[in-house]
């Protein structure tokens, strides 16, 4: 895309320039590639009805704005953002010969004259070049993403034949461990109790994983797809699901010298949410933070109700290596990249479409070698919502 933009400006003689790719989700346009002395940051979306890049993308029919600031079209925001000035421009909907607009092609002032319809001739082809080859690329993911849904059902089912015999195992342990100690639990000894105790603890946490396990791996599968299924709302205490993430993820902190802490449970209140989804989200936070922190550091989870009334405020700070600007400002958008070797992003995607779903808002502060710091807000009740 970068390519293509280039040679869209080369050709017409224009100082900048971005493609913007609509977001069906979110109905905006989201800027994918922008060229100039001040370049759109990659991810900046716009509603996609909106300005004159949302009149062309909903009409597919070319621009060609000889005095922008005059159009009533014209929003200033992104010049205002951008401390940039358009003169004229042409806005040309990216859509293969037939077919609807997949995004919006935007070239800013001609260097020598103004931009005209010769040049619109010319931005057509460009433009449906563009487009086709974003389609082609579009289709070979998706065929990619398939086979990778195909292989992740395959590894669900494998992980449950694996781990089966372990928790059938463990409850036959239990129960053995029952009848030995029948007698003496009767009696009311106090080692026995204790030792069936930590038993029914051993099972209930071997259960526990199993179903965590499967869970993990069909929200993976739904974030591959680019779907998910309905959110399942229920009153849902977040304190019990943070102890669950940070119990069930300190084995690998304590091997890593890394300590888990929290603040602030116990005087948050019930809210309305997916208990599967919110421990998914912050399992992955946690787990992504945990490999970035150095021995002797931390990481602190903390909430509280924030507005009173209104909503809980979740923080997942770290004092780890930090991230670069470009990977802190790319994180929660479509051009997201991982800052990890062979990392895909996929973890972050996971996250956002949890927070999404529960109508919910998610921020990040980072500096490199000071550490990392999510902010989470959800809603005591997402709207549309009542408790079940």
């Amino acid at each position: 895309m970068a390519k293509a933009l280039r040679t869209a400006l080369d050709v017409v003689q224009a100082e900048s320039g971005s493609i913007l790719l609509a977001d069906p989700v979110s109905q905006q346009l989201i800027f994918r590639h922008s060229i100039g002395e001040s370049p759109v940051k990659t991810g900046t979306a716009i509603p996609w009805d909106e300005g004159i890049a949302g009149s062309v993308f909903q009409s597919g029919v070319p621009l060609v704005v000889r005095d922008v600031k005059h159009d009533p079209r014209h929003s200033p925001a992104i010049d205002e953002l951008t401390a940039h000035t358009t003169h004229d421009m042409i806005a040309i909907a990216l859509k293969r010969w037939e077919g609807e607009p997949i995004g919006v092609l935007e070239v800013l002032n001609k260097r020598e004259g103004l931009l005209d319809d010769d040049d619109v001739a010319i931005l057509s082809i460009v433009s449906a070049i563009t487009a086709s080859s974003i389609e082609q690329a579009r289709l070979h993911q998706e065929a990619k993403l398939a086979e990778v849904v195909r292989l992740l059902g395959d590894v669900s089912h494998d992980i449950k034949n694996l781990l089966m015999p372990v928790v059938v195992g463990a409850q036959l342990m239990e129960c053995e461990l029952k009848d030995l100690l029948g007698d003496a639990l009767k009696r009311g000894d106090k080692q026995a109790k204790e030792s069936f105790e930590r038993c029914n603890e051993v099972v209930g946490m071997v259960e526990n994983s199993l179903r965590r396990i499967q869970d993990r791996v069909k929200e993976i599968a739904d974030c591959v797809k680019g779907l998910s299924t309905p959110p399942e709302f229920a009153p849902c205490q977040l304190d019990k699901v943070i102890i669950e993430v940070t119990d069930t993820l300190k084995w690998w902190s304590d091997q890593k010298g890394i300590s888990i802490h929290t603040s602030g449970l116990g005087r948050t209140p019930l809210i309305v949410a997916d208990e599967r989804r919110l421990f998914n989200a912050l399992y992955n936070l946690i787990n992504n933070a945990i490999p970035e922190v150095p021995p002797g550091g931390t990481i602190t989870v903390s909430a509280k109700e924030e507005p009173i009334g209104v909503g809980l405020h979740v923080t997942v700070e770290d004092t780890g290596k930090g991230m670069p600007p470009e990977i802190r400002d790319s994180l929660f958008t479509l051009a997201v990249k991982s800052s990890k070797r062979d990392g895909t992003g996929l973890g972050t995607k996971i996250v956002k479409d949890v927070v999404d779903a529960h109508h919910g808002k998610i921020t990040v502060e980072s500096e490199l070698g000071v550490g990392t710091t999510f902010h989470i807000y959800l809603p005591l009740r997402p709207p549309g919502t009542s408790p079940r």
